[in-house]
């Protein structure tokens, strides 16, 4: 249940994604999400993912810092992301941006910050990286890792010297294209993987299995609309009907759930350090049903069952390139 995210940095291998308090998955009382983080930290879902981007999250968390703190210090883990605009990047606007998200979170130094960058053609990515190396050095920042980096530019850093903990990438049973490039070298140079993304926004689940084809009103959350157009890339809806009822048969055989069978099989990708599950803070709780992930092994009939309907998908390295490059 546990791994070593960074030196001297553990993490639950199921991380608290936090993007469902930005907006876009319906309204959310800041109050009552603080309260709802209790039961996943008590349980033992301890690290919690966020970013400068996600409306209230930073402080939303926060608020449960300062209520852990009066409870008696507990540890917990906080990964939040720096996401720039684009245009210049200079070490002030890094570590005004940094510093903001410490205040906000309610820590005095943050356990990891990870780097996001939308055009790759604007080169300052690297100064960034810079900049983010000395907060490291100063103490603001305890580790430095990467958002939605492709493996050209991941090795590009490491040549200079870079030394990034992680990069948080898209990686599902559909979309295993970190497997490619990305997690080879990552393995060899001790950069783990964050996995997002490995439910599809609640679309490998009972819920959709026999059911048809969902659009408009019924993708009613971001995740949701983002994940259908990706089922729709990788071979749309009758093929994933398929991989639902593979899935699902795996599922019955183990006596839990196709989410729980999906969270496994991306546990088991090389490289990949921990899979981050969104938390629908103050709406719904399945804290009992995240931790159903670490009572059972993905055999390989199991995994047979899976690739049986994944190699007839489409290749979507070739239809959308290599990690990330879906925001560029």
């Amino acid at each position: 249940m546990k791994a070593e995210l960074a030196p001297g940095l553990g993490t639950a291998r199921i991380i608290n994604g936090m993007w469902q308090v930005a907006g876009g998955h319906g309204p959310v009382d800041p109050g009552a999400a603080a309260r709802q983080m209790h039961a996943y930290h008590d349980a033992g879902l301890t690290c919690w993912d966020m970013a400068d981007i996600y409306g209230p999250a930073e402080s939303i968390f926060g608020r449960f810092r300062g209520q852990l703190d009066a409870r008696g210090r507990e540890e917990s883990v906080a990964l939040t992301k720096f996401v720039p605009d684009p245009g210049p990047v200079d070490f002030g606007l890094v570590e005004r941006a940094v510093a903001g998200s410490a205040s906000r979170m309610g820590v005095d130094a943050v356990d990891m910050v990870q780097f996001h960058w939308w055009d790759y053609a604007d080169k300052r990515y690297l100064g960034a990286m810079e900049a983010l190396e000395a907060l490291r050095s100063d103490g603001l920042v305890r580790h430095v890792g990467l958002t939605n980096f492709d493996t050209e530019r991941v090795r590009e850093m490491w040549g200079l010297g870079m030394r990034p903990a992680s990069n948080q990438v898209q990686c599902s049973v559909l979309d295993q294209r970190p497997a490619a490039k990305m997690a080879p070298f990552c393995a060899g140079r001790g950069i783990k993987i964050l996995a997002y993304g490995s439910l599809l926004g609640g679309l490998l689940s009972e819920k959709y299995l026999g059911a048809p084809e969902p659009s408009g009103a019924d993708l009613y959350t971001a995740s949701l609309c983002k994940y259908k157009n990706m089922v729709d890339a990788w071979g749309g809806w009758a093929l994933f009907q398929e991989l639902l009822s593979e899935m699902g048969a795996v599922a019955r055989k183990h006596s839990v759930s196709i989410a729980n069978v999906a969270v496994r099989a991306v546990l088991d990708m090389p490289a990949v350090c921990a899979a981050i599950v969104g938390a629908r803070l103050g709406v719904s709780e399945h804290v009992g049903e995240n931790l159903r992930v670490f009572e059972f092994s993905l055999d390989s009939d199991d995994r047979a069952r899976i690739a049986s309907v994944t190699g007839r998908a489409r290749d979507l390295a070739g239809i959308i390139g290599d990690c990330g490059a879906e925001y560029r």
